[in-house]
This record gives C-alpha cells, structure tokens and sequence, in this order.
C-alpha cells in the first residue's frame, strides 16, 4: 500500500463528479454527491480492502457532506486545474459542423452525449462525444448546451427530442 498523498486539514480539489455507489446513507444510487472542481478538506484517512487509502473529505459547499474519495479523484486545491463547461453523461450539441478532412460527420445542432472529458489536454478542454453512431473528440469551443426541440407527430401530439 502506497503512503497517503495528503493529510488531515489539507485543501482538495475534487477532478471527477461523484456520484453515489450505494453506500452513502440518504442518497440514491448514482445520485450526484460533488462535482468536479469542489473543494474540500480532509478530515480523516482510512483504508478500503487494506490496500486503497480513502480520504473522508469535509465539503463545506455542499451542505457540509462528508464523502470518501479515492487519492485518483483528488489534487491540492492550489494545484493548477482546468475547469470544464461540461460533464459526462451531459447532453450537448455542435455548435457548428464538425468533420474530418472536409467531410461533415456531425451537422450544427445535432445532438450528442458526453462519454469522457479530457480535461489534461494541451489547449481548449475536449470531450469524447457520442453522435448518433459516431464517437468524436470535440474542442469544448466546439460544443454547446443541448436544446430540446419540439416536434409533432402524425396524431398532433408533442414530443421532446
């Protein structure tokens, strides 16, 4: 087991949302505990299965939540950190064409999911986006939050895509 990489009182920046596994007490399973860019501080070191430390970290912000996070998921708070607009899991949609080699793969609009952001690239945060049945790494410059449009059916009835 490797030594802790913090200690008791030390500021942390949290660098991925956390969501609930299932054990924390009044929450739902994959309900969002923290997300990414919170500080908090440590309040207490243990260990999980004697061979990962786990960190109890004190988010003030967050109506003072206690939550357990692995040292991966943690940097200094005064550690250089590149925010990011968006989030996995996130809808959002091109805010211009996108393509390869002056071929349009993805139109203006057309809406996507966020799978994975990219937050240690040189440059503008990037994403892995998921369009229709293609996978795209897209500048965040690139992206916009997704609007819902409206359309009617052949009955008349509104639906939300």
């Amino acid at each position: 087991m490797s030594r802790p990489l913090f200690a008791d009182s030390d500021a942390v920046r949290v660098i991925r949302t956390v969501r609930d596994d299932g054990t924390y007490p009044g929450a739902n399973r994959g309900e969002v505990l923290i997300r990414r860019g919170s500080i908090g501080y440590v309040c207490d070191i243990g260990t999980f299965l004697q061979d990962q430390i786990i960190y109890s970290v004190h988010f003030l912000e967050a109506g003072g939540r206690i939550i357990g996070c692995r040292d991966v998921e943690l940097i200094a708070a005064d550690a250089p950190w590149n925010p990011s607009r968006f989030e996995r899991g996130d809808r959002v949609q091109a805010r211009l064409a996108l393509g390869i080699q002056g071929q349009v793969l993805v139109a203006a609009n057309e809406s996507g999911m966020v799978l994975k952001v990219l937050a240690d690239v040189p440059g503008d945060v990037q994403y892995q986006v998921q369009f229709d049945a293609r996978l795209l790494q897209v500048p965040e410059s690139a992206l916009e939050e997704w609007v819902a449009a409206a359309i009617k059916d052949e009955a008349g009835a509104t639906m939300v895509i």
